[in-house]
């Protein structure tokens, strides 16, 4: 408080002069600056004025370094940019489908400071955060976690299992058989470090003690997506042949009628004891691949 009065006296300021400011500033964000000030005169921390204003703290000793500085003037709040014709608006929603360096920007993903980089290279505007987000979002942009594009799958192999896959189904439907998706999943022995609630100012910390690689748990698991059914088995070290080929048996122990298998193209999936085992005869049930790099393709993926 003591910092604040000081400032408020070297610019021959009182608590008139800055409450009258904040009601009569010409912007919503100069109104802001004034309000922040008129809350530390009043004894407030920097830390509740930033979290009622949903500022940062730093934002807030900024606006009171300013002042302190360069006196009232330097809260008043300058619009900077301007709008962008009807053709910069085209040329940013052409160029933000494609990738930023496709069109000179050097950054891996369009995000604000992308269209930023864009617009004032093509017209001399340089716009603030906000107003790069709002044209994004007026132009029918929105902000979505990104899906993998497989790049090395083999786009005529996919189109065709799901041909395949169509038949399949109603095949199975026909004669009673259960398709199951198999896959393997492994668990590591670490904190789950996607995201946690904690209090506002808090660190979010997760407990690890650092394992090694091997330490974790695996595990064959299927789903038939017909009845929603699933199964799974432990594995006690790493899945080869035998593995999969018992994995197999378990499914046939479990599930009478037809069965059909879908998994990927892993080694383990194939070798002498899986071609042996689905040579037994009469055991009704098949084993079929994925197309190669295409993990979508499996719904166990999600098991």
């Amino acid at each position: 408080m003591a910092e604040i009065a000081a400032v408020l006296a070297h610019w021959q300021l009182d608590m008139r002069h800055v409450r009258e400011r904040m009601y009569r500033a010409p912007t919503p964000r100069e109104r802001e600056r004034w309000h922040a000030l008129w809350l530390l005169a009043q004894g407030w921390l920097a830390s509740k004025v930033a979290e009622l204003l949903e500022r940062d703290a730093h934002t807030i000793g900024a606006w009171l370094a300013a002042l302190d500085r360069d006196g009232p003037a330097a809260l008043a709040f300058e619009q900077t940019g301007g709008a962008l014709d009807a053709g910069t608006q085209a040329g940013l929603k052409v160029a933000a489908q494609a990738t930023p360096s496709a069109v000179g920007v050097a950054l891996a993903n369009w995000n604000w400071k992308a269209v930023r980089q864009f617009v004032e290279a093509r017209c001399g505007i340089r716009l603030g955060r906000s107003a790069c987000t709002r044209y994004l979002h007026r132009l029918g942009f929105v902000y979505k976690r990104p899906k993998k594009r497989l790049l090395k799958a083999d786009e005529a192999k996919r189109a065709a299992f799901v041909a395949e896959y169509a038949a399949l189904l109603a095949e199975a439907r026909a004669s009673g058989a259960k398709i199951f998706f198999v896959d393997e999943a492994h668990f590591r022995a670490d904190g789950d470090l996607r995201g946690k609630w904690v209090l506002k100012g808090e660190p979010a910390l997760a407990d690890s003690t650092c394992p090694r690689w091997g330490e974790k748990a695996s595990y064959y698991s299927a789903v038939c997506l017909e009845t929603g059914e699933v199964a799974h088995m432990e594995l006690a070290g790493t899945s080869f042949s035998a593995t999969s080929a018992a994995f197999l048996r378990q499914l046939r122990a479990n599930h009478p009628g037809p069965l059909v298998v879908i998994w990927d193209n892993g080694p383990a999936h194939g070798g002498e004891a899986v071609r042996d085992y689905l040579a037994t005869p009469d055991l009704a049930l098949r084993a079929l691949r994925l197309p190669a790099y295409s993990p979508d393709c499996n719904p166990d993926e999600a098991i």
